[in-house]
C-alpha cells in the first residue's frame, strides 16, 4: 500500500484574483477572519476542489466558489427580495387597469425587478423579487419542483381524514392533486386553520383543492417558498435576501 501523501490542490492563476477569503467577506457571507476559519475547515470549495489553504486567489466571476455544498453569488448587481404580498394586490410589477400592483412596494430601488412566480389577488404572503434571470427562470421551472407552503383559514371542521386525503390526492378538472404535507393547525368555531407544503405550481390550485373537499378558504397566506421563510415581514415590506439565503435558494433550484 502507497504512503504517499495526496497532492495538495493548487489555486488557479486568474488575472483578476483576489484572496478567497476577500471574497466572501465582500459578499457578505462572514467577516474576513470568520472567511478564514471555513477555509480552514475544509468548507469553502473552488470549481469542485475543496481549499484549506489561506493563500488561493480567485477572480469570483468566472471561478464558482461554494460554502457548504451552497453556490456563492459572484455578481454583486443581482438581488433578490422577499416581499410580503397584501391581499387585494395583483401579481405583476405594474398592472395596466390600474390596480394596485406589486411595483409600487419597491419604488424606491434602483434595480429592475421582476416577480417569480404569482399569487392570486385575494391570497397574501411571500413572494420573491429579483433581478437574477437564471435564478427566477429555474424557480419557475416545472421540473425543479420547490416547495411551497401556505397557511389557510378554511370554513368548517377540516377533520383529520381529510388531511390525510389531501395527502393522498385527489382528483380536480385539470388532473390529480396531492400535497406533500397537510396538517391541523387550530380550530375555531366554524373555522379551521390547516398548514399544507405542495410542488405544484397550478393555477389557485390550493384554493380549488380546498373547496373540492368542502372547505371553502377564507383567508391564503404562503409562508414559504423552499428554504425562504416569510417570518415576521408585515404586508407591503420587503426585505433583501442574505448571501446564504440566495445560495439555498439556487440549490433548491438545482442551480
Amino acid at each position: 500500500m502507497s504512503s504517499r501523501r495526496p497532492r495538495r490542490a493548487e489555486p488557479p492563476y486568474d488575472q483578476d484574483a483576489v484572496r478567497l477569503q476577500k471574497v466572501l467577506a465582500q459578499a457578505g457571507l462572514a467577516s474576513r477572519r470568520a472567511a478564514e476559519e471555513m477555509i480552514a475547515a475544509g468548507r469553502v470549495r473552488v470549481d469542485g476542489v475543496t481549499v484549506r489553504e489561506l493563500g488561493w486567489r480567485v477572480d469570483p466571476a468566472i471561478r464558482r466558489i461554494e460554502v457548504d455544498g451552497l453556490l456563492l453569488e459572484s455578481d454583486p448587481s443581482k438581488i433578490t427580495l422577499a416581499l410580503h404580498k397584501p391581499a387585494g394586490v395583483v401579481s405583476t410589477m405594474q398592472d395596466p387597469e390600474g390596480r394596485p400592483a406589486l411595483g409600487q412596494f419597491v419604488t424606491g430601488r434602483p434595480e429592475r425587478l421582476f416577480h417569480v412566480g404569482r399569487l392570486d389577488s385575494e391570497s397574501e404572503g411571500l413572494i420573491l423579487l429579483t433581478n437574477d434571470g437564471p435564478l427566477a427562470n429555474a424557480l419557475a421551472h416545472p421540473s425543479t419542483e420547490v416547495p411551497k407552503t401556505y397557511l389557510a383559514t378554511v370554513e368548517g371542521r377540516l377533520k383529520p381524514a381529510t388531511a390525510k386525503l389531501l395527502r393522498s390526492g385527489i382528483d380536480l378538472e385539470d388532473g390529480p392533486i396531492a400535497f406533500e404535507d397537510c396538517r391541523l393547525i387550530t380550530s375555531i368555531p366554524g373555522y379551521t386553520q390547516v398548514e399544507l407544503r405542495l410542488h405544484s405550481g397550478r393555477n389557485r390550485i390550493v384554493r380549488r383543492a380546498l373547496k373540492a373537499v368542502g372547505h371553502p378558504v377564507v383567508r391564503l397566506v404562503r409562508i414559504r417558498i423552499g428554504p425562504i421563510a416569510l417570518g415576521d415581514l408585515k404586508p407591503g415590506r420587503s426585505r433583501v435576501l442574505s448571501p446564504t439565503e440566495v445560495a439555498s435558494l439556487k440549490k433548491a433550484a438545482k442551480l
